[in-house]
């Protein structure tokens, strides 16, 4: 079994809780590594690349949500465990004073023939042969800037059926996980874990629909009708830059997020909102 450890970048009480994880993970002769930067930051020896997540058994993510995340876009399917510093996260569900046995636990599981593991479902956007990086909360398609003069002219499809339609700052469309992110700064539901749905939510549409609630299956198209320079964006990060008149299509990808561990209490979670 091989165990890889990343924590929150520059947090000194993130990068300590992940060397004490090492080493107990260690004393029970497993292969275990810290990330290169917080292999750096302690003077712990030599790290290794996130990117070498894809070829663990198991990952740790000791930080944030955005944490997890980070760890999610370089994992590939290797089940991610998270653990929070204090705070209650959708996605880090382990505090802090259980990491060691929580991570254990899984390790020994392991050995047992399978952890306690579940999938969320992730997204991508496809255009004229370009394919996005997969997205763990939410794809975005909108105009390079947003406001008076700015966003996309559009029409928005599931599954092949017009839902809506006319101008707006972007079309937002998010898993579960991400209901509860940048789709709910812009006026979504929130969707509860076990429910397999997508949200699609327009941006400050001139003329919109309200969010809608679509199987996790379906396939979302947003034509931008306009000449104007779209912009895709996933999980906030890397946006590409497409020249329209052009048509972004959103389906779930066949690679899940993949979570070790026990659930974080949605509800919970949700009192960190208010």
């Amino acid at each position: 079994m091989e165990v890889g450890i990343v924590a929150r970048k520059g947090n000194h009480r993130a990068a300590s809780l992940a060397a004490d994880v090492r080493d107990v993970v260690r004393e029970r002769g497993v292969s275990v590594w810290l990330d290169e930067v917080t292999a750096e930051y302690l003077d712990a020896g030599p790290g290794r690349g996130v990117d070498a997540l894809a070829d663990c058994d198991l990952a740790v993510a000791v930080g944030g949500d955005g944490t997890f995340l980070f760890a999610a876009r370089n994992a590939d399917g290797t089940p991610i465990l998270g653990v929070n510093l204090g705070e209650v996260g959708f996605l880090n569900a382990v505090p802090p004073d259980d990491a060691e046995s929580v991570v254990l636990a899984e390790v020994d599981r392991f050995r047992n023939g399978g952890m306690n593991v579940r999938e969320t479902p992730r997204l991508a956007a496809s255009a004229d042969g370009w394919d996005s990086l997969p997205a763990a909360n939410e794809i975005v398609v909108s105009g390079e800037r947003r406001g008076h003069g700015g966003g996309i002219d559009y029409e928005l499809r599931v599954d092949g059926s017009l839902y809506s339609g006319g101008h707006a700052d972007g079309v937002l469309v998010a898993t579960p996980t991400g209901s509860t992110a940048y789709n709910l700064s812009e006026v979504g539901p929130l969707v509860h874990p076990d429910v397999s749905a997508l949200v699609v939510n327009e941006m400050c549409a001139e003329e919109g629909m309200p969010p809608l609630t679509v199987d996790v299956d379906a396939t979302v198209s947003v034509a931008v009708t306009s000449a104007e320079a779209t912009v895709v964006v996933s999980d906030g990060r890397n946006p590409h830059e497409l020249s329209g008149p052009v048509e972004v299509t959103i389906e779930r990808t066949t690679t899940p997020m993949r979570i070790a561990g026990p659930a974080a209490d949605f509800f919970e979670a949700l009192g960190k909102l208010s």
